[in-house]
């Protein structure tokens, strides 16, 4: 989150999308390893968090840990982007709130994706948890790789390079889309476009979705060079990727 979506919106501003410069401010939820238990935690902290962005001119907020979110039950997003925003406002700043979680099904599923198949940093318990949370969403989950990395920090050092090697061993058969990274702090941007011209299919990642609802969201187009399908001129319109398939096969 601290790293690839700001990468994502600088490369706006050098490719010349000048409708906007930005500036970033964090507040942090503490977490060591990626279990259930600080992961609940977290997202009670979410609170503070939200109360502490208030204080700064910001004009959207994005809750990064997607697996937090899920991990709480089908649906919670909504109720956390409810409360936060609740939080903010109650702080004096009226904005939109983003969660990862959100970010990643809403924006699948405007651009008209069916099925997916997916590689997550985390342990086979979460993973599935995911990939439920996801299939709750009505969208079908062919496939999944749990890396089962439950250190935090490791997540966020791991080179995006190996995802390449990863995404050879997933089954894509049929799928509308592939889900490099469902975790902002696994790294992937590097890896996007490369997994793309590869598999001959849109290639996303939960950091690269929230960067595109939040741009949305504060009435900015949603695009950014060397991204993918998902952050595209391609991907403007509501169902681009089904028109595009009809497209194809005619």
């Amino acid at each position: 989150m601290e790293t690839e979506i700001p990468a994502l919106l600088r490369a706006r501003e050098s490719a010349g999308m000048r409708d906007a410069t930005f500036t970033f401010h964090s507040s942090r939820m503490r977490m060591k390893k990626v279990v259930k238990a600080e992961l609940e935690a977290m997202d009670r902290d979410s609170i503070r968090c939200a109360a502490e962005l208030a204080d700064a001119p910001v004009d959207v907020v994005g809750y990064a840990c997607l697996v937090a979110i899920m991990s709480m039950g089908a649906g919670y997003h909504r109720k956390s982007e409810a409360q936060l925003h609740d939080v903010l406002k109650r702080e004096g700043r009226d904005v939109p709130v983003v969660t990862s979680a959100g970010a990643l099904v809403d924006e699948l599923k405007r651009s008209g994706v069916r099925s997916i198949s997916v590689v997550t940093p985390y342990v086979k318990l979460l993973t599935d948890l995911v990939v439920n949370y996801i299939r709750n969403e009505g969208i079908v989950v062919k496939d999944s790789i749990a890396l089962s990395i439950d250190d935090n920090v490791a997540v966020g050092r791991r080179d995006p390079d190996l995802l390449i090697d990863d995404v050879a061993r997933l089954d894509i058969g049929g799928v509308d889309a592939v889900v490099l990274s469902a975790c902002v702090q696994m790294p992937s941007l590097k890896a996007i476009q490369r997994a793309e011209d590869r598999l001959g299919l849109p290639v996303t990642s939960a950091a690269i979705c929230t960067a595109r609802k939040m741009l949305s969201a504060v009435q900015l187009e949603p695009v950014a060079p060397d991204a993918g399908f998902f952050l595209s001129s391609a991907n403007l319109s509501e169902g681009a990727l089904g028109r595009k398939a009809a497209q194809h096969v005619a």
